[in-house]
C-alpha cells in the first residue's frame, strides 16, 4: 500500500469502490493495519463514510 496519504487515499478508495464491500474485508485481504489507514487518512481530513463505502 502506498505510503503516501494522498496516493494511499486515491488507492484505498479504487479497491473500495471495485473491489471490497468495506474497510474491514480490504484491510483483511491486503494485511494492512486498519487503524493505521484511517489515522494516516484522517491526516489529510478524510474520515471513513461506511455508509458509502469510502473515505470523505
Amino acid at each position: 500500500m502506498p505510503k503516501d496519504p494522498v496516493m494511499l487515499l486515491s488507492y484505498v478508495n479504487l479497491k473500495l469502490r471495485d473491489f471490497y464491500g468495506s474497510l474491514d474485508l480490504l484491510c483483511e485481504d491486503l494485511d494492512a493495519d486498519r487503524q493505521e489507514v484511517v489515522e494516516k487518512l484522517a491526516s489529510i481530513d478524510y474520515h471513513y463514510d461506511e455508509e458509502k463505502n469510502q473515505f470523505v
